[in-house]
């Protein structure tokens, strides 16, 4: 087997069951070479040995692709049925347009360390209806740029995501260190929350697959992940942002209430009460 940039890979070792993108090759002083992954549809980063991988043809990952394509369509008509536009009872057809008419829905800044990931998740922004600036900032560089973007977008919802899991071999998940990038994101969460410390004002949904969630609640996040350290999908932030974004200003939603439309549920991802950021329009057509 000659694995190359690009291909895509299961680890023998986890049953194969997360589908990776290879990023990176590093050969070693005794030649054996490193395999750095990227999962397709899950938030993860994560390396392996080549005697541990396995290719994945284009059949089964097609069949992977659908699996989980078919969760996220099935939320995103969920969500668009049941969302009844502010004026007249007419249903959301999922165009921003519309609601501008009506109201008034929560703005995002979403920043985000994969730019793959990025764009699937401004198409269901899109979708959805959302109000949304993406941003692309590798997740060591989150906490340089945060309040320069802050400043010049001034969201209602940020969002800092992009890749984590916890190292391999490590034992104690209360130390930082044993996170990949959740440092990072822990680091511009505290400047995010510096800059507007009102959990009303500035709704924060920070972290990963597999992030270290005390820290990032501790920090100053409304929503964050992962309670059980699980692997979360790529499109978890933009369904927590959904809700907030079109829920009134004059309600306060429980964490179980944000979170009924993610794919991973409470295990992926945590958070607080925390008010909605939708304003009616006293005019409406």
């Amino acid at each position: 087997m000659s694995l190359k940039v690009g291909d895509i890979v299961a680890r023998k070792s986890y049953g194969g069951d997360v589908y990776f993108k290879i990023m990176q090759i590093i050969t070693k002083s005794d030649g054996k070479r490193t395999y750095v992954l990227k999962g397709i549809e899950l938030r993860i980063v994560a390396d392996a040995p080549e005697e541990d991988l396995m290719q994945i043809d284009s059949r089964k990952l097609n069949e992977y692709d659908e699996v989980f394509n078919k969760k996220v369509n099935a939320k995103i008509k969920k969500i668009i049925l049941s969302r009844k536009s502010p004026f007249h009872g007419k249903r959301f057809e999922g165009k921003e347009k519309e609601f501008s008419q009506g109201g008034r829905s929560g703005r995002v800044l979403h920043i985000d360390g994969d730019e793959e990931y990025m764009n699937i998740c401004l198409k269901g922004y899109k979708q959805l209806g959302i109000n949304v600036i993406v941003k692309y900032v590798p997740e060591v560089q989150q906490s340089d740029i945060i309040l320069q973007l802050l400043k010049e977008y001034k969201p209602d919802i940020l969002v800092l995501t992009g890749h984590d899991s916890i190292v391999k071999g490590a034992k104690n998940l209360q130390d930082i260190n044993n996170y990949r990038n959740s440092r990072f994101f822990v680091e511009a969460v505290k400047k995010a929350r510096e800059y507007e410390p009102g959990y009303d004002d500035l709704v924060i949904f920070a972290g990963a697959c597999q992030s270290y969630y005390e820290a990032l609640l501790d920090a100053g996040a409304n929503f964050a992940s992962s309670p059980g350290r699980v692997l979360i999908h790529a499109m978890d932030p933009v369904f927590v942002c959904e809700k907030i974004a079109f829920s009134s200003i004059s309600k306060f939603l429980s964490p179980n209430e944000v979170l009924q439309n993610t794919i991973t549920g409470d295990k992926g991802i945590g958070g607080l009460e925390t008010r909605g950021k939708y304003r009616e329009c006293s005019h409406k057509v």
